[in-house]
């Protein structure tokens, strides 16, 4: 390929060495912070938490499949899983509950050998209110997000404009029309086609605000983005061509014509020397990171309604709201939809974490096994089928960063997180539960100290001292170090409150799709301010 032929430019060389927070995290005083932390304490090795079966209650953790298909399908099980504090309950062993769960386990499973032991009809189980039929869902999901001459526009936006950041229908609706041209066969078509950032450091947060950059660049120049291969999907779980893609866990930001246009196209010399195809090398780390933004729709970031917290003052504007409005709308965009496998990702998480409690209220009706289940109606089909699962609400995510982060940011121990949690908790007493996001195995361990809250959280291996973010996520290897996390970020998207730190990229992204997800009147209470601000 040319691009790749081609001698690395002077602007290449400044995007190796590029990025704000890459220089932070390599400055020599951030590395002597970090030594000499690291000489101050014992490093010990991370280690797999032993996962028990989906059946057993109590203090434990369950395991669960990676992937949990409907009920046609096979999964691959790994060593992940979540982790409920269930000091509270009394009941754990009611064979009833143990039962319906079991039967869901097993039905997402596609375990006949199950209902024929047990004596079970499979057409009889009643629903899961917290699981999706991944197959069925995704299936329409692909339907809307396909141009068809003359379709409506493939809303995915929550709540009403009051409770999204401002434009956002608007700004979602034509940046699809922008990624979806109607003729992709088009000559005069222009292409960014790029590659995910592959640098050593670059988390996921990191390489999705990259991709937002891009986008904007696109939209700029009158671009269809073509984003190209994901080292994250590049494992067993994402199986043929969406191994390497984001398409293995959201669909794709443009049509597959456009990208089959644009992958042939990109093959041609010529193609790049005239500028029809550009790349990351085209563009300097200036222009990918803090580059113009999307002028298209005026500036609606100036009349943002203020509802973050830091400090407890409520922040009505900064040097980057552009910014911040722009990587909202821009990763709302790219993780609109969820393919089956992200799907089943998070039936398998809600399953492990609310599997329980979602049997209970299916039971408080009457034994499922002396009702006769009947055929879906057309309103169960073509309405009630559209309704999101359930989670016990209200719910609080909580999103704790620290480790390698000190950095970047000034990073903060949990007890200021459960302040800001106690906080809300005093405006909204119905407040009990916490879903749990973080690397630090010791943060987990001091939640145990808060017993008037509930904590979900994923379980697997976490950090131990300092141990930078690399080596955690080589430990776990490539697919439980890309899953859990993307498990974490939509479980945080959907949460009704959020704790977390703004000097988080990754928190920064999940406040954008808050925002543009109905969740703006929740607000935002952060420990920290953006390093940028």
């Amino acid at each position: 390929m040319v691009a790749k032929e081609s001698s690395i430019s002077m602007k290449s060389l400044e995007r190796l060495v590029s990025d704000k927070a890459s220089k932070l995290g390599n400055s020599f005083p951030c590395q002597i912070c970090v030594v000499g932390f690291l000489c101050g304490i014992c490093l010990t090795s991370l280690f797999l938490a032993a996962l028990t079966s989906l059946g057993t209650f109590g203090l434990t953790a369950f395991s669960f499949s990676s992937v949990f298909p409907p009920c046609n399908s096979t999964s691959q099980v790994t060593n992940m899983g979540a982790h409920i504090d269930r000091t509270a309950d009394e009941n754990d062993d009611d064979d009833q509950v143990k039962l319906l769960v079991s039967a869901w386990d097993n039905l997402l499973l596609n375990n006949e050998d199950y209902f024929k032991k047990q004596g079970i009809n499979k057409s009889d189980v009643p629903n899961a209110p917290h699981l999706e039929n991944c197959k069925e869902r995704t299936g329409v999901r692909e339907r809307l997000d396909t141009p068809i001459a003359n379709q409506t526009f493939p809303s995915w936006i929550n709540g009403g404009d009051e409770e999204n950041y401002p434009l956002t229908r608007r700004v979602q609706r034509e940046i699809w029309y922008h990624q979806h041209p109607q003729d992709c066969a088009n000559k005069s078509l222009k292409f960014l086609v790029a590659d995910w950032e592959t640098l050593p450091g670059f988390g996921i947060g990191a390489q999705i605000a990259g991709m937002t950059g891009l986008l904007a660049i696109a939209i700029n120049e009158n671009r269809v983005l073509v984003a190209n291969y994901y080292n994250r999907a590049d494992h067993d779980g994402c199986k043929g061509s969406r191994r390497g893609s984001w398409s293995c866990y959201f669909l794709l930001e443009t049509s597959k014509e456009c990208r089959k246009r644009a992958l042939e196209v990109m093959k041609k010399k010529e193609a790049w020397e005239s500028g029809l195809v550009t790349g990351k090398q085209n563009y300097s780390s200036k222009e990918i990171w803090s580059g113009r933004i999307p002028k298209l729709w005026g500036h609606p970031w100036s009349y943002m309604k203020p509802t973050t917290e830091i400090n407890g003052t409520l922040i009505s504007s900064h040097r980057k709201m552009d910014r911040r409005w722009w990587r909202a709308q821009a990763v709302r965009y790219l993780m609109r939809f969820q393919t089956e496998y992200t799907c089943g990702l998070m039936n398998a998480a809600r399953h492990s974490a609310f599997g329980k409690e979602a049997a209970e209220i299916v039971l408080s009706t009457g034994d499922w096994r002396n009702k006769k289940k009947e055929v879906r109606s057309e309103i169960e089909e073509e309405v009630w089928s559209n309704h999101k699962p359930w989670v016990p609400r209200p719910m609080l995510s909580v999103h704790v960063r620290m480790g390698d982060k000190a950095c970047e940011m000034r990073v903060a121990a949990l007890e200021e997180y459960m302040h800001l949690a106690d906080r809300i908790r005093d405006r909204f007493p119905e407040l009990n539960r916490i879903w749990l996001s973080t690397e630090m195995k010791e943060v987990v361990e001091r939640s145990k100290d808060y017993a008037h809250w509930r904590f979900y959280y994923t379980e697997v291996a976490r950090q131990v001292g300092n141990t930078s973010m690399a080596e955690y996520e080589g430990s776990l290897g490539r697919e439980m170090s890309t899953n859990y996390p993307l498990v974490n970020f939509l479980m945080a998207s959907e949460a009704d409150f959020f704790v977390g730190a703004l000097g988080s990229t990754w928190c920064f992204l999940i406040d954008g799709m808050r925002n543009t997800g109905g969740k703006v009147m929740s607000g935002y209470l952060s420990v920290n301010k953006d390093r940028f601000w």
